[in-house]
């Protein structure tokens, strides 16, 4: 790995993750249930560049692994947080709240999921 690769992913990792805070912050004061709603939020969102992004590289820049550094390693590793998924499935069961943490852990699974499928398919038109 080069140190322009290396410091691409740093640059992008770092405006990831202040996206990804400014983000959560304002879905969470629009909350209306009980789980976190704006790590959801840029789970689902970053998901969805991840599958743009490479959909678009592995369409039109195969090579390009300076996007790929910067945009999804970076920036959508930034802005996405496992970290967080976690501690917040984690209060949910240490709650009680089973059925919350249910539809929270699959729902972020599935639609994540789903985000990446649909984000990779739109470049494909």
């Amino acid at each position: 790995m080069s140190f322009k690769s290396i410091l691409l992913i740093f640059i992008g990792g770092g405006l990831g993750s202040i996206v990804r805070y400014y983000l959560s912050h304002l879905m969470n004061s629009y909350q209306l249930i009980k789980f976190n709603l704006g790590t959801l939020s840029v789970n689902v969102i970053g998901s969805f560049f991840i599958g743009l992004i490479l959909g678009y590289v592995l369409k039109s820049q195969p090579e390009n692994q300076n996007l790929i550094s910067f945009a999804v390693i970076g920036f959508c590793g930034g802005f996405t947080t496992f970290s967080s998924f976690s501690y917040d499935n984690f209060l949910l069961l240490k709650q009680g709240d089973y059925l919350q943490f249910l539809i929270y852990a699959v729902g972020s699974l599935v639609v994540g999921l789903l985000a990446v499928a649909v984000g990779f398919l739109i470049t494909k038109f």
